[in-house]
């Protein structure tokens, strides 16, 4: 028996000295998800990072896709602990520097979904946080019955998964051929900022009427429809189970993979360079034109007010952009001029209030050619003021921007918003 004790307590000695010698000689270290940034040099290593990003398990925060890894261009790429050490030795192998931009992202997701209440009065912090699919589902409600004089939610479809569509309808006056504004948020799960935004736009519309000049200006002339999350398949499941999720989670027939991209699914230019037919592809196109329940539903509202909706916004993150059509064709649009006057002066406005720089332009020609979108095909509907917003930050947080930073991301968007949406009634009031 003596001898059983003895040998079991010299095991736990020898593990106890080896594990002591491996962290002193770092021959064994702890690896944390991280997300790295590479500028390629050569193009040998721009295959080098093609290759890495398709036949290892990493996700391409940017480009979106491998195909638009060029030299001398930063690619983000997310790489998951269990990858860390195999992807850090084919780097290291091929002489590829790069810079960690996350050493530890698992700290940086828990950061984002702590959560202390899920009741809008009880804190003012509240627009400063993320918020769950059910916080969200539950602040529409609280908001509807709150200002049930400026608020009217309207179920404009359902999700693959069959969770409800709304999006919020502000107005302050029904009258006849009022114009309006469409503001939709989320429609790439892990942009997680973005449904941020479409909260912070609805608590400052309704907080600052008749307050501020310029967000009363807009009411009074323009009502505004706002869907806080277009794919909330997706975004639940990034809450749940994979933060990196981008596309919503319908299943293939033909396909293991699931999900669509919903901003390749829309009928411009669909399916074209820029988008993928392969459905495991974070770029798949889907199996035709508003081939999802989500895009359908958006299509479908948007093609029944087309008449009065004269301003599109899909806002996006990250990368610090205003892009407007086209970006499905290097084409320039018909009012390209005026669109561009607008996304100018909007940067420069942020740029003056808050020091930071936004890019600017047509979609294919500021970042690369994106066929299928929501703000070409509102444009090809006739909505000629049609605009996409790519929020905070440029790359240091990325997808993971802290809750410290969505007030600054909110109120950069805020001031495009109110520029543009000015300058859009200037123009249509004109036309009266």
């Amino acid at each position: 028996m003596l001898d059983t004790v003895t040998m079991k307590v010299v095991l736990i000695l020898a593990v106890l000295i080896n594990s002591d010698h491996l962290l002193k000689t770092g021959e064994c270290t702890l690896t944390h998800d991280q997300v790295l940034s590479i500028i390629p040099k050569t193009q040998v290593q721009v295959d080098l990072l093609k290759n890495i990003s398709t036949e290892y398990e990493t996700v391409l925060w940017q480009p979106v896709s491998p195909q638009y890894i060029i030299e001398e261009s930063a690619v983000h790429l997310f790489v998951p602990a269990n990858s860390s050490e195999t992807i850090n030795d084919l780097l290291q192998k091929h002489g590829v520097t790069h810079e960690v931009l996350l050493t530890n992202t698992k700290e940086l997701i828990e950061m984002q979904t702590r959560n202390d209440s899920s009741d809008p009065r009880s804190s003012s912090s509240y627009y400063e946080r993320y918020h769950s699919l059910e916080d969200i589902y539950y602040w529409i409600n609280r908001t509807t019955q709150d200002h049930p004089d400026m608020v009217k939610v309207i179920l404009i479809g359902s999700s693959y998964e069959k969770r409800p569509l709304y999006a919020l309808k502000l107005s302050v006056e029904e009258r006849p051929n009022k114009k309006a504004i469409w503001i939709d948020c989320g429609i790439h799960a892990r942009e997680w900022v973005s449904p941020a935004f479409c909260l912070w736009f609805v608590q400052y519309s309704l907080s600052y009427y008749k307050q501020n000049r310029d967000i009363t200006d807009i009411l009074d002339n323009m009502d505004v429809y706002v869907l806080p999350v277009m794919n909330p398949d997706g975004y639940k499941y990034t809450w749940t189970t994979n933060r990196m999720w981008r596309k919503n989670r319908s299943h293939s027939r033909n396909s293991m993979c699931v999900g669509v991209d919903l901003n390749r699914n829309f009928d411009a230019n669909w399916c074209t360079e820029g988008a993928s037919d392969k459905p495991c592809a974070e770029t798949y196109c889907g199996q035709f034109p508003e081939s999802e329940p989500e895009s359908e539903a958006v299509a479908k509202f948007l093609r029944s007010h087309k008449d009065s909706v004269k301003l599109y916004l899909s806002i996006h993150s990250y990368s610090q952009m205003l892009l407007f059509p086209y970006s499905c064709t290097f084409d320039e649009a018909e009012n390209h001029n005026d669109l561009l006057a607008m996304v100018q002066e909007a940067a420069q406005k942020i740029k003056r209030y808050y020091r930071n720089t936004y890019k600017y332009g047509s979609g294919a020609r500021t970042i690369y050619l994106a066929p299928g979108g929501s703000d070409d095909w509102a444009y090809n509907q006739g909505i000629k003021y049609s605009f996409t917003f790519e929020l905070q930050d440029r790359g240091r947080y990325g997808f993971l921007l802290p809750p410290s930073l969505i007030s600054r991301a909110c109120n950069e968007a805020l001031i495009a918003v109110k520029t543009i949406a000015l300058r859009v009634i200037e123009k249509t009031q004109a036309l009266l």
